[in-house]
């Protein structure tokens, strides 16, 4: 029985090691992808000068907020390195950010009622959930004890 606590003990340790290593190798990668996206929205810039101004303002938008979308990634996943566990606030709020982002690139499209109809009805939806989520979360739960 006593050896093996002591297995599991060392199993835990090993997998809370790996995991932290690999979760610092996905935030370097995370950051390296927030840089590239800063570059390439700078870069994007120069389509500022040419003739076609709404295309322009539309591609440095959907950048701008891809970025953004990244971050809320990065956001996530140092929550997960500093409490162990990922909140389900973060994850809605990284995808209201990524199906805003595909809201925006709607205005410059022609599209179908339906289709927008439902991009309406999830971000309805996630907000409720978010709502629900921070509502009803663990801290409120242990700080009204």
């Amino acid at each position: 029985m006593w050896k093996e606590n002591v297995i599991d003990l060392k199993l835990t340790k090993f997998f809370e090691i790996s995991v932290r290593t690999l979760l610092s190798l996905l935030i370097v990668a995370i950051l390296l992808a927030i840089l590239a996206g800063i570059i390439v929205t700078f870069q994007d810039l120069r389509l500022v000068m040419g003739d076609d101004l709404h295309g322009a303002f539309r591609t440095i938008l959907v950048d701008v907020l891809t970025v953004l979308a990244i971050v809320e990634v990065l956001r996530t996943a140092l929550a997960y390195f500093t409490e162990g566990r990922v909140k389900v606030t973060y994850i809605i709020d990284t995808v209201l950010v990524t199906v805003l982002t595909e809201v925006m690139a709607f205005w410059y499209r022609e599209m179908d009622w339906q289709k927008v109809a439902m991009v309406i009805a999830l971000v309805l939806s996630l907000a409720t959930v978010r709502i629900i989520a921070v509502r009803f979360s663990p801290r409120s739960s242990r700080e009204e004890l």
